[in-house]
């Protein structure tokens, strides 16, 4: 387990945790949550060795294999495959050992070594590589590119598969879900669900941690305090024990004031003075309770446009994608594109990643010229365009307040560092250089520069990327109450469903309107899945068909390896079933001894509340692994049902 006992850490001349203790025990799942710049990063730093605690303690297993994700990537002429397969450092290490052995032609030194990849399912690793990659939204084409091809966001990807393979102990990960879409955060839900080691997640997702997560560790106020339950389970906590404080706090108010006005009254007065001694001495020994509040640095809202003309924009018969000048080939991304945005559209986009919803935003924003149709703009139309490559279009040297003034310059500077002040830039914040901010930071500035210019129409690809909760909120109670239209294209899940009215899908190089949710769409992503390993396994079958020289034998040699794919999954799922047969058991004898009406006689109540817990425990871990076994059934089935 990891102990943490009167651990406290700094950065510099920096406090971020003081005086704090916690204990989490293996194979826990915890969510590390509070603002920016409080610690967490530096807690993680402390969990990998690279920072000593400057009091207390925190300690671990030594025996413990970590993994984390790696920040930067070198440019490799590695395949993108192999890349993954060294996050496997032992499997890596035997390799090596079997090389040489066999150089040295060492029989049995070489059996030893293979029997140890057996063990640890070395031999199915490639496939277990694969699977991740494709999880992550890597195709089958992409598997053996190598690294130095990809795109920084790509290559993220990679080192987060690179940790996911490793068979860590200890797993900690720092905003995975940044550089994923919606469909990979769904897949990485579900493999960090049936991840068996204990895991420590920053994320800034609430969705994302009440799903994957069991407990919360939260710092504040330099104080780190675990709670149990998911993300929404510490919400309430957090705000019954606010309320408290703040009960507290008021009721401990208003004795001071008490007692100071005594003390003011009858101070000077001979027969009242030993009383009033008395009140003062008191009142020095009241605890110093602090007024309660969730710390929260954001207050923005979007101001009512100054017009909203019906519609406000619309693309007709519109062919979406790329053209590098007037003669070279155009590449179709979206053909027959038919939307109308008008003032209350509130539009989620839905699709897998490259289907081309960014794509749509950027014609929708006049950036990509549309190779066919019509956009039409009401005239005098502010577009409040929001995404990931505008971070970068930031003047560097420049500041916050720069940055205002130069969109709107008769604001004059107290007024923008005012305006500045609702989205976190205070005190010195709002002169820094753009060019040593974080990318939250900037993610804030181009929100702000965005409500600045009160549009009309907002496209927000990715909006929350980089930002925190308290913000990611911030934003969720200004987008419902502005006026306009919305096109949302977001991984957070409690961003789409808590702003969006309808959902429009991209795939398959059309745009079409979406009547379900987001439970809906990760159904038809399931369905989608399966009906393209059908396709596949027809087209295989045909050729197969086709192919006279496919004897008996290589077809058994197929099956054999196919078989040796599912094994790890399958072997998984068996032990999986093992204690779903051994919970329902117990619960059938739990609901036999409930059924027993002297169990509920008052003298037996300590036994009938032990039963009653026993039964909800079961019952969660019934409904848990009970799905969890059903998605790895899906996934054999799958390959199984697919030759390679």
């Amino acid at each position: 387990m990891i102990v943490a006992t009167d651990l406290s850490l700094d950065r510099g001349a920096k406090n971020l945790i003081k005086s704090s203790s916690f204990t989490i025990h293996p194979n826990h799942k915890v969510g590390l949550v509070g603002s920016n710049g409080c610690g967490k990063s530096s807690l993680f730093a402390a969990l990998l060795g690279d920072l000593a605690p400057d009091s207390g303690d925190l300690s671990m297993p030594s025996s413990w294999d970590i993994a984390t994700v790696k920040q930067e990537t070198p440019s490799l002429e590695q395949s993108a495959l192999d890349y993954v397969m060294d996050g496997d450092t032992e499997y890596r290490q035997l390799e090596k050992e079997l090389d040489q052995a066999r150089i040295n032609d060492n029989g049995t030194l070489e059996a030893t070594i293979i029997n140890k990849i057996d063990t640890i399912n070395g031999y199915s690793l490639p496939a277990r590589a694969g699977e991740l990659l494709h999880g992550l939204g890597f195709l089958q084409s992409q598997l053996d590119n190598p690294v130095k091809d990809f795109s920084g966001g790509w290559r993220m990807r990679l080192n987060l598969a690179q940790a996911l393979i490793s068979r860590a102990d200890l797993l900690l990960l720092d905003e995975p879900t940044n550089h994923l879409d919606l469909d990979a955060v769904i897949w990485l839900q579900r493999w960090l669900k049936r991840f068996t080691g204990t895991l420590v997640l920053i994320s800034h997702d609430r969705d994302f941690l009440d799903t994957v997560i069991g407990q919360i560790l939260h710092i504040e106020h330099q104080r780190a305090k675990l709670y149990s339950g998911n993300y929404t389970a510490f919400e309430r906590q957090r705000r019954e024990h606010l309320a408290q404080q703040d009960a507290q706090y008021q009721k401990q108010q208003k004795e001071a004031a008490h007692l100071t006005a005594f003390v003011d009254r009858f101070r000077a007065k001979a027969s009242k003075a030993k009383q009033a001694q008395s009140r003062l001495k008191r009142l020095e020994k009241l605890p110093d309770l602090a007024p309660a509040h969730v710390d929260s640095q954001f207050t923005f809202s979007f101001e009512e446009p100054e017009s909203l003309p019906y519609p406000l924009l619309s693309l007709t018969e519109s062919q979406c994608g790329y053209a590098k000048s007037e003669k070279s080939e155009q590449t179709i991304i979206l053909d027959d594109v038919g939307l109308t945005l008008v003032p209350g559209s509130r539009i989620g986009l839905l699709g897998r990643n490259g289907a081309g919803k960014s794509t749509l935003i950027k014609s929708l924003a006049g950036e990509l010229a549309l190779l066919n149709g019509e956009r039409y703009c009401a005239q005098e139309l502010k577009v409040g365009y929001f995404s990931q490559h505008q971070l970068e279009q930031l003047h560097a040297p420049s500041s916050p307040v720069d940055h205002i003034l130069r969109s709107k310059p008769e604001l004059g500077e107290p007024q923008a560092r005012t305006f500045l002040g609702k989205f976190g830039f205070s005190g010195d914040q709002a002169l820094s250089q753009v060019a040593t901010m974080s990318g939250g930071e900037k993610a804030r500035l181009v929100l702000a520069l965005i409500v600045l210019e009160k549009p009309q129409l907002l496209l927000l690809d990715e909006p929350t990327n980089h930002l925190d909760l308290e913000m990611r909120q911030a934003l969720v109670m200004a987008l419902q109450d502005f006026g306009g239209a919305i096109i949302l294209i977001a991984h957070d899940r409690f961003l789409l469903e808590s702003c969006v009215d309808e959902f429009y899908l991209v795939a398959n190089g059309r745009v079409s309107d979406f009547s379900g949710d987001i439970d809906d769409y990760q159904q038809w992503l399931n369905d989608d899945k399966k009906q393209t390993v059908q396709s596949i396994k027809s087209e295989q079958q045909n050729s197969n068909s086709n192919d006279k020289g496919l004897d008996k034998k290589q077809l058994r040699q197929q099956q054999a390896e196919l078989r040796k794919k599912a094994a790890p999954l399958r072997k998984e799922a068996d032990k999986l079933e093992k204690k779903i047969t051994q919970w329902q058991t117990e619960m059938t004898a739990i609901e036999t001894l409930l059924s027993d009406t002297d169990l509920y006689q008052a003298e037996r109540k300590t036994e009938l509340t032990d039963l009653l817990k026993k039964q909800a425990d079961l019952k969660n871990n019934l409904e848990e692994n009970e799905m969890v076994w059903l998605e790895l059934a899906e996934e054999i089935e799958e390959i199984m049902s697919v030759p390679e």
